[in-house]
Formats: C-alpha cells, sequence, structure tokens
C-alpha cells in the first residue's frame, strides 16, 4: 500500500485530474438523477378484483372469494393472504416475499386465477393487478359554480385527466370525489301490467336492438365496402325510440311508452365541494422513474395556458404540489448542510494548519460528489431521504480525511517535509483508516436487506453512506497526501497565523497536561473505569425501558393539511349525513372565526377546504397556509376542530389526522376463528380492555355495523304456481338492482345501461311487497303471496385473513402511551384473553407488525455484520481479544450516548435513531482503531502496555478529538432546527451526534481500562494454564517521568 501512496504523491497531476473526474461525474449526474419527495416503494404482491353486482357479502365470500383464496393457496412464495367481501364487491389481497420475481410471481397467480371455472355467471372477470404503491404528488381542483351541471364539470375534469397525462413526467392521472354515468330505464310497473310485458321483455328488447354489429364486406367493381349495423343508442331519444313489442292492430309499443329513460349518473350519494363549489379533483399520482420537479413545471405550466380559456362558471385551482415540499424539504437539508458543512471547515481551521483544513473540507466535497455519481447505477433518486444521508454522512467521512491530514501534519511537526511527511504520515494510519471505513460499510449494509415499507428508505441511506466511504477512502490515501506534500514545517509570521497555531497547539497541551495525568489515573483504577462506564450504559438502558426515554418507530411528523373522516352506520339516511357534513363545515367557520378575532382580521389559518360526502361517509381535506404565516400547529388546529366539532353520537369512526407520516393506527389486532360467535365475543373482550386505559381514543372494530336486510323465501305451495327460488329471484333482482343490459363507451367509460323499477319505487317496502311475480304460464301473482318476507340483520362487510374469518381491533393512542399500553396488554390482559378464547387466534398487524418484524430482522442483520467486521478485524489485528475491544466498547455505548441525546433534546428515539447510532459506532470504531493501531506501534519499540496506552491516547488525542467535534458540530444545526419538514430527521442527527461524543471518552478512558483489564485476564489465564507468568500490566509512567520514546514511524 505504501508504493501506491507514494506514487499518487509523487503524482500530483494525476491526483488532480482524478478529484476533477469525481468532481465532474457528481456535477453531471445532479442535473440528470431523478428527482422524488421520498422513494418510491413497490411491494411484490397483487390483487385480485371480482364484481357481482347486487350480490351479498356472504354470496361474494362463498362464490367469489373462497375459490380466490383455494387457487392461489398453492402459490409457493406468499407472504400474506387477506380478503373483503363487499356487497357486490370481492377482493383478494396477496403479499408475496419480497425475493421474489414481479413478473413470474403475477404470472402465477394469473395462472391460478384463469383456472377457476365456478364463479356465478353474473360476476365480471377477476381483475388481476399489482400492488399500487402510487402517492398523490399534485391535487388540482376543478370547481363549478351553480350554472354548471355534474355532467358538464365531469366531462371538463376528464379532459383535463387526458391532457395532463399527455404531458411529459406524468405517471397516471385519476379523477376523485366523481360518479360514473349510467342510462336507468325505469320502467312503471303499471305500463307492464297494461301491455301484458315483464322487465325481461323490455332488457330483451333494448339488448336485441340497440346494437352495432359488423357483417362483413362486399367486393364491387369500385372496391371493398364493409358491411354494419349502427343502430346502438346512446342518448336518451334513442332509447326512448326502441320498439318493445309490436301490437297487433300494427302499433307499436316503445320504451318511452312504459319507461322514463334517465341519462344520468350512479344511484350513490355524493356531494363533493371546495369552498362550497362542486368540486372534482384531478390528482397526478408518483411512479418509478419520476422527477417531481418536471413535473411540477409541466402541470403549473399547463394550468397557465388554461388561464382565460375555461368554460364560463369553471375555475381550476392547484390545490397541492408535492414539488412545493421538495424545494422546502431540500432547501431545510441544504441549509443545514451548508450551514454544519461551514461549522466542520471552521473547526478544522481553527484546530489544524488552513492548508490542511482546506484540502480536508476539499476531501468533503469529493466524497460527496463521488456518492452522488454512483447514485444513479443503483436506482437511488435524489430525494429527501438521501439528501439527508450527505448530511448525515459529513462526520463519518470527514474522519478519514482527518486522521490521515493531521497524520501528515504530526510528521511535519516532528521534522519531517515533503513527499516522505505525506508518505510516512499516511501509510502510519493506512491500516486503521481502510478498516474503519470497511467496518462503518458493514454496519450499514444490513440496512439495504431489510423488507417491508421502509425497506427503500434505508436502502437509500446505506447506499450514500457506503458509496461516500469508499470515494472518501480514495480521496484521503490518493489524493490527499499528494496535495500535502508540499507541506512545510510550522512557521506563523502574522498575528492570524499565530493566533491560530495558539489554538491548535492548545489541543496539544491539554493532552500533555490534562487529558494524560487523567488517563494515567484511570489506568490505574480501570476496574473502577469500567465499572463506571458499564453503569451508564445501563443506566440510560433503564432510561429507555422505563419509559422515561419516550420511543416511537416513526415520530410524528406534522402535515399542513388535516383530515377529517367520519364513518356513520351503514344504512344511514344520506340527511343524517349531510348534518354531519353541516356540523363539520360550521366548526371550520367558527375556527376561522376565531383566528380574525385573535389576529384583528390580519391572520390566516385556512388556505382552502375540501369536503365530500358520500352514503354514510364524511371525509373533510383542510389545506393549512404554511406554518411560518399561521399562530397554530397542525396538531393544535386538529384538537381544536376536534373540540369545535363536538359529538356525533350516531358515528362508528372519527378520526382527525395531521401527520404526514400516519402509517396506521399504533395498536392493531388481527383475531381469527372458523367461529364467528367466539370471534365476535373475544373482539367485544379485547375492546373493552382497550376503552380501560387512559389515553387511548377512537377504538373500533372494522366488522361494520349490521345493514338492515330484507329476506324473502318461497311459501310452502308456491311451487304448484310452477315458481322456483331462483324465478322469485331473478324478478325481484331484476326489479331493485336492475339487469344490465348493455355497455356504452362514452369518453374512455364504459355506461351501464339498467332496466329497473322506478327509484321511488324501489325506495318502498310496500311496493316491494305488492311487486308481480310473473309464473311461467303468465299469470301475475304479488310476491307477498308466494314469499315470506322478514327483517333480518345483515352484514356489510366480511374480512378474511389467512383463509379464516377475521376481525381487526384498533385503537389510537396518546403517543407516549404506546410502549406502556402495549406492555400492560402483553404481560397483564393477553394471557388471560388467550385462555378463556381458545378458539381465537391473535396478531399484531399494522405499525406493531411492521415493527417487530423490523426489530427481528435487523437485529439478526446487525449481528451478522458484527460478526463479520469482528472477524475483518480480528485477521487485520491478528488477535481474538482485541477486536472484541475495538467493536463491543463502540456499539452499546453509542446506544448509551444516543439515549442520553435523546434524552436532552426531547425527542422520542425511532427507527431512524438506529441508523444514527450506526454512524456513531463507525466513528467510534475508527478512533478505536486509530488508538489500538498506534499502541501496536508503541509496542514493537518496546513499551510496556500501560506507557503505550498512555502515550497512543496523547498522541492521538487530537485526532480522535476532531472526528468527534467536527461530527457533533456538523449536525447541530440541524438538531436545532425547528421546521415542520426536519422533524422526522432530527432523531438520526441527534442520536449520531451524542453518541460521538459519548464514543469520545469511550475510545479515551473505557477502551484503555478494557485494554487493561484484558492483559490482567490474559495473564491471569495464562498462569492456570501453563504456570508461567505473563508480563504484567504495570502502572504507567509517573505524571512527572518524561517519555524517552522517540517518534512514531
Amino acid at each position: 500500500m505504501n508504493g501506491i501512496i507514494r506514487w499518487w504523491a509523487d503524482n500530483p497531476v494525476a491526483a488532480n485530474l482524478l478529484m476533477i473526474a469525481i468532481l465532474l461525474a457528481g456535477l453531471v449526474s445532479y442535473f440528470q438523477i431523478e428527482r422524488e419527495l421520498e422513494p418510491y416503494v413497490e411491494f411484490p404482491g397483487a390483487e385480485v378484483v371480482v364484481q357481482w353486482q347486487g350480490a351479498s357479502p356472504q354470496d361474494v365470500e362463498e362464490q367469489i372469494v373462497v375459490r380466490l383464496e383455494e387457487a392461489v393457496s398453492t402459490i409457493e412464495g406468499i407472504n400474506r393472504l387477506w380478503s373483503v367481501s363487499s356487497e357486490g364487491f370481492g377482493a383478494l389481497y396477496i403479499e408475496g416475499d419480497m425475493d421474489q420475481d414481479e413478473a413470474a410471481f403475477l404470472q402465477n397467480i394469473k395462472r391460478e386465477v384463469d383456472s377457476i371455472s365456478t364463479f356465478p355467471a353474473a360476476a365480471e372477470p377477476p381483475q388481476l393487478r399489482l400492488f399500487n404503491s402510487q402517492n398523490e404528488m399534485i391535487r388540482i381542483a376543478v370547481s363549478g359554480d351553480e350554472s354548471v351541471s355534474e355532467r358538464e364539470l365531469k366531462r371538463f375534469a376528464e379532459k383535463t385527466r387526458r391532457e395532463i397525462g399527455l404531458l411529459g413526467h406524468i405517471p397516471a392521472v385519476e379523477l376523485f370525489g366523481v360518479r360514473g354515468e349510467e342510462v336507468s330505464i325505469e320502467v312503471s310497473e303499471r305500463a307492464l301490467r297494461r301491455y301484458g310485458l315483464t322487465l325481461g321483455d323490455v332488457a330483451q328488447a333494448v339488448r336485441s336492438t340497440s346494437l352495432n354489429q359488423s357483417a362483413g364486406s362486399v367486393r364491387t367493381d369500385a372496391g371493398d365496402m364493409t358491411i354494419a349495423m349502427r343502430a346502438q343508442a346512446d342518448t336518451q331519444e334513442d332509447f326512448e325510440d326502441v320498439v318493445v313489442r309490436q301490437l297487433a292492430n300494427g302499433a307499436v309499443v316503445r320504451v318511452r311508452d312504459v319507461a322514463t329513460v334517465i341519462d344520468g349518473f350512479e344511484q350513490v350519494n355524493l356531494l363533493a365541494t371546495v369552498n362550497g363549489k362542486r368540486t372534482i379533483l384531478v390528482q397526478i399520482m408518483s411512479g418509478p422513474n419520476m422527477d417531481v420537479v418536471k413535473m411540477s413545471e409541466n402541470v403549473r405550466g399547463y394550468l397557465a395556458k388554461q388561464e382565460g380559456q375555461l368554460p364560463e362558471g369553471v375555475s381550476m385551482t392547484l390545490w397541492e404540489d408535492a414539488a412545493d415540499d421538495y424545494r422546502g424539504r431540500m432547501i431545510t437539508i441544504g441549509s443545514n448542510f451548508i450551514t454544519g458543512l461551514i461549522l466542520v471547515v471552521i473547526m478544522l481551521f481553527l484546530f489544524l494548519r488552513p492548508i490542511v483544513a482546506f484540502w480536508v473540507g476539499v476531501g468533503i466535497a469529493v466524497a460527496f460528489a463521488g456518492g452522488l455519481a454512483l447514485l444513479p447505477f443503483f436506482n437511488v433518486s435524489l430525494n429527501m431521504i438521501s439528501t439527508f444521508a450527505f448530511l448525515l454522512v459529513i462526520g463519518v467521512i470527514v474522519d478519514d480525511a482527518i486522521i490521515v491530514g493531521e497524520s501528515i501534519h504530526a510528521k511535519t511537526e516532528d521534522g519531517e517535509s515533503g513527499v516522505e511527511a505525506a508518505v510516512n504520515g499516511a501509510s502510519m494510519v493506512v491500516k486503521p483508516v481502510i478498516f474503519a471505513v470497511f467496518t462503518t460499510a458493514i454496519f450499514f449494509a444490513p440496512w439495504m436487506f431489510l423488507s417491508g415499507a421502509t425497506s427503500e428508505f434505508t436502502r437509500a441511506i446505506s447506499l450514500v453512506v457506503i458509496m461516500a466511504l469508499i470515494f472518501s477512502l480514495v480521496e484521503s490515501l490518493l489524493i490527499l497526501p499528494a496535495h500535502l506534500a508540499h507541506l512545510k514545517p510550522v512557521n506563523p509570521r502574522n498575528p492570524v497565523a499565530r493566533f491560530q497555531q495558539a489554538l491548535a497547539d492548545s489541543i496539544v497541551w491539554f493532552a500533555r497536561n490534562v487529558y494524560r495525568p487523567v488517563m494515567k489515573a484511570s489506568l490505574r483504577q480501570r476496574y473502577l473505569t469500567a465499572s463506571l462506564f458499564m453503569g451508564a450504559m445501563i443506566l440510560s438502558i433503564g432510561l429507555m425501558t422505563n419509559g422515561i426515554v419516550k420511543t416511537a418507530f416513526f415520530p410524528e411528523s406534522e402535515s399542513d393539511q388535516i383530515a377529517i373522516e367520519v364513518n356513520l352506520p351503514q344504512g344511514t339516511p344520506y340527511d343524517r349525513t349531510l348534518e354531519v357534513l353541516n356540523q363539520i363545515q360550521v366548526a371550520e367557520k367558527q375556527l376561522e372565526d376565531e383566528i380574525n378575532e385573535r389576529t384583528a382580521g390580519e391572520g390566516k389559518l385556512i388556505e382552502n377546504w375540501y369536503t365530500r360526502s358520500r352514503d354514510n361517509q364524511v371525509l373533510a381535506l383542510v389545506k393549512l397556509v404554511p406554518p411560518e404565516t399561521r399562530t397554530l400547529t397542525a396538531k393544535e388546529t386538529a384538537d381544536r376542530l376536534r373540540e369545535l366539532i363536538g359529538e356525533v353520537p350516531d358515528a362508528e369512526t372519527i378520526s382527525v389526522n395531521y401527520t404526514a407520516n400516519w402509517s396506521g393506527p399504533p395498536i392493531e389486532y388481527v383475531l381469527n376463528s372458523t367461529d364467528l360467535d367466539a370471534l365476535n365475543e373475544a373482539a367485544e373482550a379485547l375492546i373493552a380492555q382497550l376503552r380501560s386505559y387512559e389515553g387511548v381514543y377512537n377504538v373500533v372494530n372494522d366488522t361494520r355495523s349490521a345493514a338492515d336486510e330484507v329476506r324473502f323465501d318461497l311459501k310452502p305451495g308456491a311451487e304448484a304456481l310452477g315458481l322456483t327460488r331462483a324465478d322469485v329471484a331473478r324478478q325481484v333482482r331484476q326489479g331493485f338492482f336492475g339487469e344490465e343490459v348493455q355497455r356504452l363507451p362514452r369518453d374512455g367509460e364504459d355506461v351501464r345501461v339498467f332496466v329497473r323499477y322506478p327509484r321511488v319505487d324501489r325506495e318502498s317496502l310496500d311496493f316491494l311487497n305488492n311487486i308481480r311475480i310473473r309464473t311461467q304460464d303468465g299469470r301475475e301473482v304479488p310476491l307477498r303471496t308466494v314469499a315470506d318476507i322478514s327483517f333480518e340483520k345483515g352484514v356489510t362487510q366480511i374480512l378474511r385473513r389467512e383463509r379464516q374469518r377475521a376481525v381487526i381491533v384498533s385503537a389510537e393512542v396518546v403517543t407516549d402511551r404506546i410502549e406502556e399500553i402495549r406492555t400492560e396488554l402483553n404481560q397483564n390482559f393477553f394471557p388471560d384473553f388467550d385462555r378463556n378464547h381458545p378458539s381465537v387466534t391473535r396478531g399484531n398487524i399494522g405499525r406493531a407488525q411492521g415493527e417487530a418484524e423490523f426489530q427481528a430482522e435487523i437485529l439478526t442483520l446487525l449481528l451478522i455484520a458484527i460478526g463479520v467486521a469482528y472477524f475483518l478485524v480480528a485477521v487485520a489485528f491478528k488477535s481474538y481479544f482485541e477486536p472484541a475491544l475495538i467493536l463491543l466498547a463502540a456499539v452499546p455505548f453509542c446506544l448509551t450516548g444516543a439515549i442520553v441525546g435523546h434524552l436532552i433534546m426531547d425527542t422520542p428515539i425511532g427507527l431512524f435513531s438506529y441508523l444514527g447510532i450506526m454512524a456513531a459506532a463507525g466513528v467510534a470504531v475508527n478512533d478505536n482503531l486509530v488508538l489500538i493501531d498506534y499502541v501496536h506501534k508503541l509496542r514493537a519499540k518496546g513499551l510496556t502496555a500501560a506507557d503505550a496506552l498512555v502515550e497512543a491516547g496523547t498522541r492521538r488525542f487530537r485526532p480522535i478529538l476532531l472526528t468527534s467535534i467536527t461530527t457533533f458540530v456538523g449536525l447541530l444545526p440541524l438538531m436545532m432546527e425547528r421546521s415542520i419538514q426536519a422533524q422526522w430527521l432530527i432523531p438520526i442527527a441527534v442520536a449520531l451526534a451524542f453518541g460521538v461524543m459519548f464514543a469520545l471518552l469511550v475510545t479515551l478512558f473505557f477502551v484503555p481500562a478494557l485494554y487493561g483489564i484484558g492483559a490482567d485476564i490474559r495473564r491471569f489465564f495464562g498462569y492456570l494454564i501453563s504456570g508461567r507468568k505473563h508480563e504484567a500490566f504495570s502502572a504507567p509512567l509517573a505524571d512527572d517521568t518524561p517519555s524517552t520514546l522517540a517518534p512514531a514511524e
């Protein structure tokens, strides 16, 4: 390695060209790399959806979902299987193992689904698609005033959707808050009886008359001509003109004579508004290979062109743009990055020679540019995660440059100069630097192999860190020595230089006159020293396990939007739903009035307000003004809105969410059983227990409230009339749900055409009792005379997990009690619960399941990583003990520092805190390697272990101190950041910053003490085994005894 370092030090042109090439590669990559708000996450899974219009949830479960489950259950690599059965709709969700080949997995599912031949005839063909992991990037509100009809507004929204979809960098565009179109031919029972018709007659007439049919072609001398019938009805008038029957007198009965044709929308209740105007939302979604900035530019350009060309009464408002969030977060991270980098360089200028500090700072830029240049090759975009990783890695990569630069600087202070000082200084620390980079990379490598939703996030951070480390190593060992080859001994001539030299010398003075005596004392009392550090570690872990330091897997990050959702019982009258909607709108108005009163009309809180009411559900989205211009945080706003809305006594669930990273309720359990009664009983017991805890709210059972169900069955003797259950069920279905007779292609949408009874009749139980059932001989009898009609409670949704009926019980919990409640349930409630409900199995799902799987997975991977790192260092140092000393003194005590840091900063420990701990461990290992490697060099010169430790600690005090301080100072701006965009990043910065500061004490005191204790242990066991006494760990030189040690080479 010395020869390679010497070649580059002797060839500064090659070193400079390499540096320039790396910088240019990073610059080119910066302008070409994809830009995303956050990494795009793809799951190896699929969903199979089957529509069966008018079918009950029980029928969908039995005849659709169960058959799907049986078909796919034999496919290898399935991780989870769950399904939903609702009225007219069944969906099976299949999650595969993360290592699945996506195309092969999907093909296997398609093959098994296509093999099913027992679906009901009326069911739609199964639709198979990959999991949709798209997120909304841009939201446009298309609004219309009272002069704009619903159809006109929808037509314009569809046009907007198609045109935006043709723009560049647009993965997908969807409409939200829109009803599908439908043609309803509503037939009068009285008219049917007048003309002796049935609903089936009308349906068959429309089906056979309204059609387009190609009939081949005719070849003539003038050329070929196609033959076709073009008679498909499309408008209301077309359908009204369809002939149903021709009478004996030559007259015809048309549809208009027996029915009213309504060319309108699906008969569901829906009202969506923005600031009181009917609105359809146009949503631009995320996708792979996207650029959020260019996407925004294209959409904004489109909207600018539309100004002045909009139809009268129509307006378009850009409601949400992820590019604004992207720029805001990048500015936040970038400003903290620049501030941190400036602080690091200042620290280097203060305590190292300016020329050394300058080239160390350039080395940081080279490492960043190299990492940035490689990101596209690993499919990593420039997003807030990868950008933050560069900020995180400042403190890690600066270590290598500081250690090499300081070593070269020390050589010049010892009298060497030129290339020899550069080569000897770099060569002296080459082994610890190389192995420190490798071990740090090994610590981060496991995060690339995690599965689940967080995998793309941790993978991006790990790749950035590892790539930056590689280029940091190249810069430190190949480029930096060439730049410092012309370093001359210090000879400050001006006051500024003398001041800087005095500061630099102050560290050396402190090391010799303060640290050295203290370290000698700690070595004499090495067992006490080790006990104090072990006690600090145990105490810190107690702070976390006892809840003094809070934990939160994903700490909350406030959004600039509040989502309010109220679910009412199934079957709730729509008028009641509108009352709840009005209740929410009144609360919003009250809040705005409060803000106006508090700020004398000069303040503003709410920018836009979207509401949507649909049957039994109300959704409200409150868009807040930027945080710097409002007086309330998103949480305070959400809490106040919750108070102003007040009670909704008949609501099944009410949620008010203000976070940007909400991943479901913190407590969520799934209960499975084949015994439905036992399942419901167990669910009620769990719900009652959760509601008994303080701080737990919104406890819900996902089993929707039972809807009233009208059931009918044939009376005894009805078969004598030639009726069967199938006949009666078909005729009732025809009249109430309707018979679909065709689908019209219209503006890219399939418009269903139904024949049915008028809506006013379909809303009457009396009409149901008296509808006429046609017998096979043409007679008509009222339904009530041939069927018994009863009223029961029916289900509206059936969930299944792992091929069993399931109930999901979830609850919201105040943040600081989540772990406490989980522990209480596991220790004191579930043992009795499991005994009392033996036929019911339970498990965590959602957040708790993700956290448990993550902890188990990362623990295994980290143990493997530590094992690999141990092997690497053991081979390098030819020792079994020292790798354990270096590694075990790093990881646990970085955790200790991180816990103390989170306590001081009042920040909960979360997922990304552990990444910070691993980064801190990398710095600590680096420092430990530098210290132990120098001890080896001194031992080779004949010093005792104790004196070698003291001398190594004194001589390596400056680089060890600077690596820790620069890391802490570089992250200080981010730790002090209070913007919304930075809140979820702070835990990782706190963990790294405080971890390295505590690791500094570990390297300077605890590692030497353990080294001494290890020598004592080796001596003791050596005597037991061989009877020969090994060299004793003698007391170090007295404080006033000068060292005769020559400078180490």
